[in-house]
C-alpha cells in the first residue's frame, strides 16, 4: 500500500523522502528505486534492512527523512 501524507490546511499530497547522510542520494517513496528492486510506492519501512545505497554502499540507518 502506498502511504502519502496529506496537509490538512491545503491539501497537498506528498510521499516521504529519503536522502543518505553519506553522499545525499534521495529514495523517494513514490518512485523507489527500481533499478535496485524496490517497487515505486514501496514505504521506507518496506524496504528491506540489508538493502543499501545504489550510490555508496551506506547502509539503511545511515538515511535521513528530508522534506523536498
Amino acid at each position: 500500500m502506498n502511504k502519502t501524507w496529506m496537509c490538512l490546511i491545503c491539501g497537498w499530497i506528498y510521499n516521504k523522502t529519503w536522502m543518505c547522510l553519506i553522499c545525499g542520494w534521495i529514495y523517494d517513496e513514490a518512485a523507489g528505486a527500481p533499478d535496485e528492486g524496490i517497487a515505486p510506492g514501496t514505504t521506507w519501512e518496506q524496504v528491506p534492512m540489508n538493502w543499501t545505497c545504489p550510490e555508496c554502499g551506506a547502509r539503511k540507518e545511515d538515511f535521513e527523512m528530508v522534506q523536498i
